[in-house]
């Protein structure tokens, strides 16, 4: 990635081009990755924690839970843009 952003003239601002940015997107990667991996845990977890606790049955399993999550982010992302577009309209339209 740091090869192509070099490439292609990208670059992280306050970092060098090269070797450091590597480094720094390597650092990053690994920070995120902790926190997403615990989350998806819990999700797939939760239905099991629902029924051995609470004694609810719980109807939805880990990967459902998983599609309705992505479907919310990225309905909510669809209708930013939407909002932005209509925000900007004057500024596209001729």
């Amino acid at each position: 990635v740091a090869d192509n952003m070099k490439k292609y003239g990208g670059f992280i601002p306050g970092i060098r081009p090269g070797q450091r940015t590597a480094e720094e997107l390597d650092r990053v990667i690994t920070r995120l990755t902790l926190p997403g991996s615990l989350y998806l845990a819990t999700l797939a977890i939760l239905p099991f924690l629902a029924l051995g606790v609470a004694g609810v049955p719980f109807p939805f399993a880990g990967a459902t839970l998983l599609i309705v999550v992505g479907v919310g982010l990225e309905t909510m992302k669809q209708i930013e843009s939407q909002m932005m577009q209509r925000h900007y309209e004057g500024f596209l339209r001729r």
